[in-house]
This record gives C-alpha cells, sequence and structure tokens, in this order.
C-alpha cells in the first residue's frame, strides 16, 4: 500500500540534495528517505538535513536501500552523469539511459506502487526510457519537463517589464533542452495579453525582446555550469512543486514531460507539454492551440527527440 507521506530521492548529488532539502522545508512528507550508490553520501546529506528539523517541520529524513521505497508515493530520480561545460543535455544520453535502466530495475524489484518522478537529463529522453523499462501506466511516469524553463520564462519576462513574475502566466514546450519552444500566443500577464500589456508599458514593439529572453531561457543552465559548474537550486523548487501537486492533489496544470499518444499529431515519446498533475501524476494532457508556427517547432523538437530515442533502442 502507498503511503502519501513518504518520498524517495534516488541520487544525493547537488540535484537529489536540494531537492530533499527543499522537500523539507515545504512540509509536505512525514517520511524522506534517500539513495545513492555512494551509501555514505546519502547518509552524509540525510544527517545533515535532518539537524535542520528544529527549524522546519517534524519528520523522518534517512538513507535507505531500495527495499525502504517500496511503499513511498513519490520516487524522485536525479541519479546520473552531470551535464560538463560545452556538453548539450542529449550528450548526456548513452551513459545515463544505462543509469536509468539500472535504477528502474531495482524500483521493479521491490514493487514501488507509486509515482516516478524523473529529473536526470536528459529528462524527456530518460522520462521515455524509465516509462518503458518499468511498465508503469503512462501517468504514473513523469518528468520534470519545462517547469523549470518556464519559471526561467516568468521571471525574465517580469524583469523586463517590470511587473510581479507571479502575474506572468507564459510557459515553455517541447524539448527541456536546445530545441525548446516559448508559447507567445498564450502567454499574458493577469489575463491581458502580451501583446496588449507591452503596448501599455510603452513598447512600440517588442519581438526582439522576446527573442532575447527565449534565447536566456534556453541558454541559462550553460551559462550557470560555467560560471558554478552546476544547476540545482531552480531545479530543486520545481520538483518539490511538482511533488507537493501529487500529494495535496491540487491538479496544478505544469508543462511536464509526459507521454503522448496522439496529443498534437505524436505519438512514443515523452516530451513536455502543460498537463493536470494530481494524486494520479499526468492525469491529463492539455491540447492547446498554438499558432502554426508554434506548432511546427513542437514538431520539429519532437522529431529531434526521436532520432535520440533510436540511438539508445527505443
Amino acid at each position: 500500500m502507498v503511503n502519501i507521506q513518504k518520498a524517495a530521492v534516488i541520487g544525493c548529488g547537488f540535484v537529489g540534495s536540494t531537492i530533499a532539502y527543499t522537500l523539507m522545508q515545504r512540509g509536505i512528507f512525514s517520511e524522506l528517505v534517500l539513495l545513492d550508490a555512494n551509501h555514505p553520501k546519502a547518509e552524509g546529506e540525510a544527517m545533515d538535513i535532518s539537524h535542520g528539523l528544529p527549524f522546519a517541520h517534524a519528520m523522518d529524513i534517512r538513507a535507505g536501500e531500495y527495499e525502504d521505497i517500496a511503499d513511498a508515493s513519490v520516487i524522485i530520480i536525479t541519479a546520473g552523469a552531470n551535464q560538463k561545460p560545452g556538453e548539450t543535455r542529449l550528450d548526456l544520453v548513452q551513459k545515463n539511459a544505462a543509469i536509468m535502466r539500472s535504477v528502474i530495475g531495482s524500483i521493479k524489484r521491490v514493487r514501488c506502487e507509486g509515482i516516478l518522478l524523473v529529473v536526470s537529463n536528459p529528462v524527456d529522453i530518460l522520462t521515455q526510457v524509465a516509462l518503458k523499462e518499468s511498465g508503469f501506466p503512462k501517468e504514473r511516469v513523469i518528468g520534470s519537463g519545462t517547469v523549470l524553463d518556464t519559471a526561467r520564462l516568468k521571471y525574465l519576462l517580469s524583469e523586463k517589464l517590470d511587473v510581479d513574475s507571479r502575474n506572468v502566466h507564459a510557459f515553455i514546450v517541447g524539448e527541456h533542452g536546445d530545441s525548446e519552444l516559448a508559447v507567445w500566443s498564450c502567454a499574458n500577464i493577469y489575463g491581458i495579453g502580451l501583446d496588449e500589456f507591452v503596448r501599455m508599458k510603452g513598447y512600440r514593439s517588442f519581438e526582439e525582446e522576446k527573442e532575447q529572453i527565449y534565447h536566456a531561457v534556453r541558454d541559462s543552465a550553460y551559462e550557470i555550469i560555467e560560471r558554478k559548474g552546476a544547476t540545482y537550486y531552480g531545479i530543486g523548487m520545481a520538483a518539490s512543486k511538482i511533488a507537493e501537486a501529487i500529494v495535496r492533489d491540487s491538479h496544478t496544470v505544469a508543462p511536464v514531460s509526459v507521454s503522448l499518444n496522439g496529443e498534437y499529431g505524436l505519438s512514443g515519446l515523452c516530451l513536455s507539454i502543460p498537463s493536470i498533475i494530481g494524486r494520479g501524476g499526468a492525469e491529463q494532457i492539455l491540447e492547446i492551440g498554438f499558432d502554426p508556427d508554434e506548432e511546427r517547432r513542437l514538431h520539429q523538437s519532437a522529431a529531434e527527440l526521436t532520432d535520440v530515442l533510436k540511438t539508445i533502442g527505443i
């Protein structure tokens, strides 16, 4: 039986440990199990985070084995090699696909019944690997997708337009990577269409600014990795937000990586698309009326991912 108050994080590198720390602060679980190929590393992270519990929420945080996570409601997978400076997310695919297959094999062995949340990169490819290897229903295998990219887009738009980022409604879809696209046709500021809002702010044209913002979003990870070696704070918060939507059954709309079965004319791959997230995982994929150029670019992104999937036998 699934314990809705229990979660697991597999992989205790920068990303995994940051997710664990963020989950502790949010107080949405009463039990959190950390796993890593280097077990003492998982133990150290569990100890360090636990020492902050007097300042946060009562919960049990410990290192464990796969047998300890069989009843976890959310299993967050961050295991894999890190993206190096100058390396694209897709460059990671061969080695991280092998790691993902190993992780999923262990999850199947202990008969986990929770929802798999894949964060390891390249996330869309590895979500597809996790889905195929696990045999789970597609709604129970989701990736963090472009949730972080979307947050970056909202932040940069808010900075440019001098408005609260919580009032910015815009999103990124497609690959979490170089072929991702901003859906400008749906963007709005507190219900006011983006084009109308920028006119209110005194812009005669915003096309050049939109292109600059898009490139800044797309290249954010490269810029951060070049400066500090890895990205982990933003994705830590993004992953915890997805986990919270599952546990609280909040029916949050977010562009997670989901398996497509005819939506947008695409099938046989996982791609980041706005979906309703709740207790059942990705409960509904939303088909939105993108403009023709956005739809073309979405199909182009899908084609690039399909080519990569073929290289790993999927």
